[in-house]
């Protein structure tokens, strides 16, 4: 009975561990190429509406996305958190500052999970006929994010926001650790394909 307990526990480790791999890889990868829409996805609002470090980065990234021409237009996808306004809304404000027109932002502010970013993100994106998107977030959420706006029958490249300066390497492996888990858990997500089913697996372009 103990070694049985003992063979689990080192496959579910193996397991996490071998998950974290994938999702630290995969993070590397910016395979932005032309596409309908830009979507950033939200991250915390820190109190009297200042964004956090990876909002920043992550709409600094899109809005340098936006000027080579990747994409006409930006969706900002972030409801409240513990502090208002919505992430979308604080992200509009550096899309701006970053030279974005306000006119090529549209926002989505009911999220509070990258699950309901992708559901609520698509009705926006098929609204304006969009099929191919780029995903932007840090890198160690890619490939669950990926994985999201795939089961809702998008085409989705993803391009990491830096994250060199801002973030420890204990935290990083931390949330890539953290993800490797919501993907464990997950396992029907880990098997959403392209539109098409093409050949490559999750992890694949």
């Amino acid at each position: 009975m103990r070694r049985g307990v003992l063979v689990a526990a080192g496959v579910l480790t193996g397991g996490v561990f071998g998950l974290a791999w994938w999702v630290h890889r995969f993070g590397l990868r910016d395979d932005a190429g032309s596409a309908d829409a830009l979507v950033v996805l939200g991250a915390r609002v820190l109190p009297g509406g200042v964004p956090s470090g990876a909002l920043v980065a992550r709409v600094e990234q899109a809005a340098a996305l936006y000027h080579r021409g990747v994409a006409p237009w930006l969706l900002l996808s972030g409801g409240v958190g513990a502090q208002a306004p919505s992430e979308a809304r604080v992200m509009l404000g550096l899309a701006v500052e970053a030279g974005v027109p306000a006119s090529a932002c549209v926002l989505e502010e009911e999220s509070r999970s990258t699950e309901d970013n992708a559901r609520f993100s698509v009705r926006v994106l098929r609204e304006r006929g969009a099929r191919r998107v780029v995903v932007v977030s840090d890198p160690y959420h890619l490939l669950r994010a990926r994985q999201c706006f795939r089961r809702e029958g998008l085409e989705v490249a993803t391009s990491p926001a830096p994250i060199a300066g801002r973030m420890r390497a204990v935290d990083r492996c931390y949330w890539t650790v953290r993800e490797a888990f919501a993907l464990l858990l997950r396992p029907r997500l880990l098997l959403a394909r392209a539109p098409g089913g093409g050949a490559d697996g999750p992890a694949g372009g």
